[in-house]
């Protein structure tokens, strides 16, 4: 996955891909195998072996005819754009769109093209970038102006996923595409639907991440739905920024009404009115699909076509654990009752809610079954202010890094709960074929929704300073993040990383941290990569020094601080360096926050400029003691008008 070879004819790769894989894998190897190969950003080719593709969380493309999408107001694309359209119309807003879909595998759903018939990459699009639309709401919820990050950007969109799978050749096709065509920001809200670990060059995103920022591209990825266990990331690269998803005071709640007056809390996006109406209600667990081979073990969890389709008809069903309601045809309604957090309410295509395991043993030991007519009905939900936001979603995936220990991940939190945007017209709100609600805009919760959130702060931090490095932007909307609650958030900063994004701070943030790629490579050779390895990325004489490398994360120039420990510990050194880009004289002091067990020392504590983009190295040295599982510090560099802060986290097993 290097870069191509100086003076190689591209039209000749596909034949040079097929003598490589054959010469590896012998005679038996069939050329027709080389599916693909990357022509334009980077070297490497796509071949079909035994192992199975990874598959991602989501599908992606774009809906072109929504309000959010139009180019009214704007002029034509840049000069520097070199993207085209394919299968689809563009405008001035939308003035890229391309899809990927390698082995040509189409669903019945699928639309061969970038068109969007899921909803999620219109969603996440309009995050990013959508228009100023007004009057905007969900069937009158989340009412309100409409808007992306940064209203006035073009967009370009890369469909790499479809129906049944999104593969990494796909999602590399697609780096590969956007990074020759020109575009600044690359939002990327896709990860794997399991826990597992990969190298830094094993997972698409990685890799495609990696050639983005030597081409001065900034990539913006989710931190993954698999939260709140600790390590559940999948992708934590240094060179992306890993964002959190975080609540903003949205907040929607769904009661239930027994018929004996009891009233009970829950959650979910329920737009259905059943005005009041009573209706029986039945626990799944008495009416299993017999006929079809389940018994009631697998009912009460309304496993799918474990239920009596018959017996539901017209009541209100009791279900341990969450199904896919179209199951449910007929039913009046559906209670769930789980452990897990309430904090993400979902959509489903009739009336619906989601209590807590214990009101739902509450009903059924206490009603249910001492009630021969037992009724309820389910209530319209209430959007109401969440005020202890904002606090880390339950689902958002949690750090540390679990293949670099040493560095801190996620790296910021951005909007990811409740977040109302655009949809596409080919698949209903719930996601669910029985429901008839199609509607132009959506409410929905995930990291895919913060990624794009924190990709629109860093083309706003990019268009006032378009030089700057992708390391720059990180830095910028690091240091100047709002700091969040360890107390709503018992990971601290393994939930929210640096913080909440402040954008309008990012864009004047006083010193920055900036990094190379040559300051990568060496931090890889620290990783256990070969010379060798490295310069088929880098195309240079990288000589990784053994021994000499062992330190080199703690001298990766991040705007953040880890270190996995062992009870006491001491002598852990730092070395960074910081380019003015605030005011041109400056002096800037270090002030620790931290706690008593921890020795943070910084040489020197003062720093002096005398003009924009001088460069000033210091030292941080973290010594002490740990007897609980995690201390949070921070560093802060503080000139009386700019305060940089870094999150400083010591941590054991």
């Amino acid at each position: 996955m290097g870069s191509h070879p100086k003076g190689i004819d591209l039209a000749t790769l596909p034949s040079i891909h097929s003598t490589m894989a054959q010469n590896v894998l012998g005679s038996d190897f069939e050329p027709g195998a080389v599916l693909h190969s990357y022509k334009k950003s980077f070297n490497g080719f796509v071949v079909k072996l035994t192992q199975d593709e990874a598959e991602a969380l989501a599908d992606t493309g774009i809906w072109s005819k929504s309000k959010s999408f139009t180019d009214e107001g704007f002029g034509p694309p840049p000069k520097k754009w070199k993207g085209s359209c394919h299968n689809f119309t563009c405008n001035n807003k939308i003035i890229g769109a391309r899809y990927f879909n390698i082995e040509g595998s189409y669903s019945k759903k699928d639309i061969k093209g970038p068109t969007d018939v899921d909803g999620h990459g219109s969603h996440c699009a309009s995050t990013v970038a959508g228009n100023v639309v007004s009057s905007v709401s969900l069937q009158g919820y989340a009412s309100g102006t409409a808007r992306g990050g940064v209203p006035s950007a073009r967009i370009a969109v890369y469909k790499a996923c479809w129906e049944t799978h999104c593969t990494d050749a796909d999602i590399l096709a697609a780096f590969d595409e956007a990074i020759v065509d020109g575009v600044d920001v690359i939002s990327v809200s896709l990860g794997s639907n399991e826990v597992v670990y990969y190298e830094y060059f094993v997972g698409a995103i990685n890799i495609g991440s990696f050639h983005a920022m030597k081409r001065g591209v900034f990539t913006s990825n989710g931190a993954n739905n698999l939260g709140p266990n600790i390590s559940s990331m999948t992708n934590y690269a240094p060179w992306l920024l890993s964002v959190a998803a975080s609540t903003f005071g949205r907040k929607f709640v769904t009661k239930v009404q027994l018929g004996n007056g009891a009233v009970y809390e829950g959650s979910s996006i329920n737009t259905f009115d059943l005005r009041k109406k009573m209706f029986p209600i039945i626990f799944a667990r008495d009416i299993p699909n017999a006929t079809g081979g389940f018994n009631s073990s697998l009912s009460r969890f309304c496993v799918k076509d474990s239920v009596d389709k018959d017996a539901v008809k017209g009541k209100i069903v009791l279900c341990e654990g969450i199904i896919q309601v179209g199951v449910f045809s007929g039913a009046a309604g559906v209670i769930f009752g789980d452990a897990t957090t309430k904090d993400s309410p979902h959509n489903f295509a009739l009336p619906a809610t989601f209590l807590s395991l214990r009101d739902l043993r509450e009903i059924e030991y206490y009603y249910l079954k001492s009630k021969r007519n037992a009724t309820a009905t389910i209530f319209k939900s209430e959007e109401v202010e969440d005020l202890l936001s904002p606090y880390i979603a339950s689902f958002s995936s949690r750090g540390p890094n679990p293949v670099t220990p040493n560095t801190l991940k996620p790296d910021i939190a951005a909007p990811g709960n409740n977040v109302i945007a655009a949809w596409t017209q080919l698949n209903p709100i719930s996601e669910i074929e029985d429901d008839k609600r199609i509607l132009p805009y959506n409410i929905i919760s995930g990291t895919s929704m913060a990624c794009p959130h924190a990709a629109a702060a860093a083309a706003y931090v990019k268009s006032f300073h378009p030089n700057w490095s992708p390391a720059r932007i990180k830095s910028a909307l690091m240091t100047t993040a709002t700091p969040m609650s360890s107390s709503l958030n018992p990971e601290a900063e393994f939930a929210y990383g640096a913080g909440l994004i402040n954008p309008v701070k990012a864009a004047n943030p006083g010193l920055v941290y900036d990094i190379s790629e040559a300051d990568y490579a060496e931090f890889l050779c620290g990783e256990g990569y070969t010379s060798k390895e490295l310069r088929i990325l880098t195309q240079d004489k990288t000589t990784c020094k053994g021994k000499d490398n062992e330190k080199a994360v703690y001298n990766l120039n991040l705007p953040s601080f880890a270190v996995y420990v062992n009870d006491t510990f001491s002598g852990y050194v730092y070395h960074r360096t910081v380019t003015n880009v605030g005011s041109a004289n400056s002096t800037y002091k270090a002030r620790v926050i931290s706690s008593f067990l921890l020795g943070i020392e910084v040489i020197p504590d003062v720093l002096s400029f005398t003009s924009i983009g001088q460069k000033k190295s210091f030292s941080l040295t973290i010594e002490g003691q740990i007897n609980v599982e995690m201390i949070s510090a921070s560093l802060i560099w503080d000139d009386g008008n700019y305060q940089v802060r870094s999150p400083i986290v010591v941590y054991g097993s």
